[in-house]
């Protein structure tokens, strides 16, 4: 799937003339945490954030307990003073898994879309990421979610399918992911049905462990041994 297909293409955006409070205005009516900088050939300059203006504005202004200095050189700050300059972005062409990586990688929010002429296009928000990832998991739909471990080789998730179709299940989604041992792999099944009793005893009589999803980290592989028991 590419970017172009996922962003949001209604983009609000600010100029660099703004001040720092009218773009805080537009984030609050509009409720966005990134605001692109453009200038008048919607060219892509920079980007604003919230936690930028939370850092321009001080929470003892906000209180009214600074000098009337203060008060005005805090009042003269343009988004130009406070944004990203040349901020990282993407092209429309690349996929969310490029998107993805990208704000894995750079610890970022969203990512500005720009066309081959630096003209911005979109704005791709990891909660745009999210709905994609929905939409290409089919986990919208009710289903149920079965982890299953299988051997590094040619042909074992052939048999996981076959298994499956079997039943007259369909299929949401399949992922691989990797194992703390390097010879197996644990696989990812949503099936769009609730009742699996019967093909999970089939994979398990296959010589397949079933593992518990729930258990499961992102950032934390499993450290002990599974049973090879699965609770139905």
């Amino acid at each position: 799937m590419f970017v172009s297909r996922s962003m949001t293409r209604r983009v609000i955006t600010v100029g660099p003339e703004k001040t720092v409070f009218e773009a805080q205005d537009l984030m609050a009516a509009n409720g966005i945490r990134h605001l692109p900088v453009i200038d008048a050939n919607r060219r892509l300059i920079g980007i604003v954030t919230d936690r930028d203006i939370r850092s321009a504005v001080p929470y003892h202004f906000i209180r009214d307990s600074c000098s009337p200095e203060q008060r005005d050189q805090i009042c003269a700050l343009t988004v130009k003073d406070i944004m990203t300059k040349d901020p990282l972005s993407i092209s429309p062409t690349y996929t969310i898994q490029d998107a993805l990586l990208m704000i894995q990688n750079s610890r970022v929010g969203a990512l500005p879309v720009v066309d081959d002429d630096g003209k911005l296009s979109g704005i791709l928000s990891v909660r745009d990421l999210l709905r994609a990832f929905i939409n290409v998991l089919g986990i919208g739909e009710p289903g149920t979610l079965l982890c299953i471990l299988v051997k590094e080789k040619v042909g074992q998730l052939k048999k996981i399918v076959d298994a499956i179709t079997e039943e007259n299940i369909s299929f949401g989604s399949v992922l691989v992911a990797r194992y703390w041992d390097s010879n197996k792999r644990a696989v990812f099944t949503y099936l769009l049905t609730q009742n699996v009793a019967r093909v999970k005893k089939k994979l398990i009589n296959l010589g397949f462990t079933l593992l518990d999803p729930m258990e499961w980290y992102l950032d934390q592989l499993p450290k002990n041994e599974p049973s090879g028991k699965s609770t139905e």
